[in-house]
């Protein structure tokens, strides 16, 4: 079986990353991630990114780096995270999620993360808190 890949991305702008809260599946409804979504076939993992942060979010976003680490989600399929920068637009929960919060590297505590997600947290705490704006 073929792997395919989902991934989030960690949206940074000015000093802080977007935190999403999922509305659905009932398993992680009211845990918060990282949106993104799966690529689609012939996809590389950046232009997904950037096609489901459009897509969920309604903002462009150019993908920037993957993080360390890769993550089964089920059978055939493997999380990666990215981070992202905001190039346009301001976020709404379009698709899959109830509420958004911008989070400076001091609040990332503050929500309940999915486990994947909570992962790389401590790689976005330095990435914000060596960004223009951030702590």
């Amino acid at each position: 079986m073929e792997t395919r890949i989902v991934v989030g991305g960690a949206l940074i702008h000015q000093g802080r990353v977007l935190a999403a809260r999922r509305s659905a599946p009932p398993e992680v409804a009211g845990y918060w991630e990282f949106p993104g979504g799966k690529a689609e076939p012939g996809e590389t993992p950046e232009q997904a990114l950037e096609r489901e942060l459009y897509e969920e979010l309604g903002v462009r976003a150019r993908a920037v780096a993957q993080l360390p680490g890769r993550w089964p989600v089920r059978p055939g399929l493997e999380l990666r995270i990215w981070t992202a920068e905001l190039l346009s637009g301001d976020p709404q929960p379009l698709e899959d999620h109830s509420e958004l919060r911008w989070l400076g590297p001091e609040q990332l505590a503050e929500v309940d993360w999915l486990d994947h997600d909570r992962e790389v947290l401590p790689h976005v705490a330095r990435l914000l808190t060596d960004q223009p704006g951030g702590s």
